[in-house]
């Protein structure tokens, strides 16, 4: 594979949305107006969009709609972890659908963006063409608890950090702790958990660690705060729900693709879901690990939405 990203591009159409009383919704379009429409489901969550994501996409092709969820990136208030559960952010793309205009669409989404993705499509099938996931995350205890903890075994030295920066032990609820310090009043406190938080997982996400795990603080903020919620919730679901309700958008086209050694979201659970999702494409990239931007995963990403606009299938897996 040796597909590139496309080169930048800045988006034709931006606003906000105001979902309640509480949130506001920034989103933007970019792209071909008529072309095929694809929405953005970015990660975190909390993470919030980039301009980098559009370039997944040929932009004489497609129409490419993305928007940061509830909490994330742009929109506001920063990290608000209330009326903020999937359910909730399901009705927010609904509406941003109809106000858009569109019929259906593609659906691209990596990490938490594959969990909204999947919750979507099953709540409205009818308005999915088809879907490019990355990174997949069921959102399951079993991973959640490889979150927090499994890392040990492969970031011994980052996972004692993330325990340490909080005053926990191996003994204690560890969520449970960081929530209670990224809820605190006190700026001081909260903060300092969300930049551990936040570090503990940029740390991870690629295969080559290149040292670089900053992010501002806004962006920490509302990864931990919503990331910490989300997980302590199940992401608002029933445990295996993901799969258990496979069947309402399994007739469609998929393209998973997987890095071999993504230790935030392990292969596992995109096996899971390709092995459940008959005529699915399950694309498992060497030498890669969890971001988007591993040049072996932006490839696959790029060929999977090349294929798509051209067909609207990603042939047998």
């Amino acid at each position: 594979m040796n597909r590139t990203l496309y080169p930048p591009l800045k988006p034709t159409r931006c606003g906000k949305l105001q979902v309640s009383a509480c949130h506001t919704l920034y989103w933007e379009e970019s792209g071909d107006p008529l072309g095929l429409p694809v929405v953005v489901l970015h990660g975190g969550p909390g993470a919030g969009t980039v301009p980098e994501h559009r370039q997944f996409f040929d932009p004489q092709q497609y129409r490419i709609l993305m928007f940061d969820q509830r909490g994330s990136g742009k929109s506001m208030p920063t990290g608000e972890t209330s009326e903020n559960t999937t359910a909730l952010l399901i009705e927010d793309i609904e509406r941003l659908r109809e106000m858009w205009g569109v019929d259906s669409w593609l659906l691209f989404g990596g990490s938490w963006g594959s969990t909204l993705a999947l919750a979507y499509g099953q709540a409205f099938p009818r308005r999915c063409r088809g879907f490019v996931l990355r990174g997949v995350f069921l959102c399951s205890q079993a991973e959640i608890d490889w979150w927090l903890m499994g890392a040990r075994w492969f970031h011994p030295e980052a996972h004692e950090q993330f325990v340490s920066s909080v005053g926990a032990g191996d003994d204690v609820d560890l969520l449970q702790v960081y929530l209670k310090h990224i809820h605190d009043k006190d700026r001081a406190i909260h903060m300092a958990a969300a930049r551990a938080w936040t570090k503990y997982e940029s740390g991870r996400v690629h295969l080559a660690d290149d040292g670089d795990a900053y992010c501002e603080d806004a962006t920490a903020f509302a990864i931990a705060r919503l990331e910490s919620s989300y997980m302590a919730n199940l992401g608002f679901m029933s445990d295996g729900q993901l799969l258990g309700h496979l069947d309402r958008i399994s007739h469609l086209p998929a393209c998973i693709v997987q890095g071999r050694y993504d230790v935030v979201c392990p292969p596992l659970s995109a096996y899971r879901l390709h092995r459940r999702w008959n005529g699915s494409v399950l694309k498992i990239i060497a030498n890669a690990g969890h971001s988007a931007f591993e040049p072996g995963i932006a490839s696959a990403l790029v060929e999977a939405t090349d294929q798509f606009w051209r067909t609207e299938s990603f042939g047998q897996g």
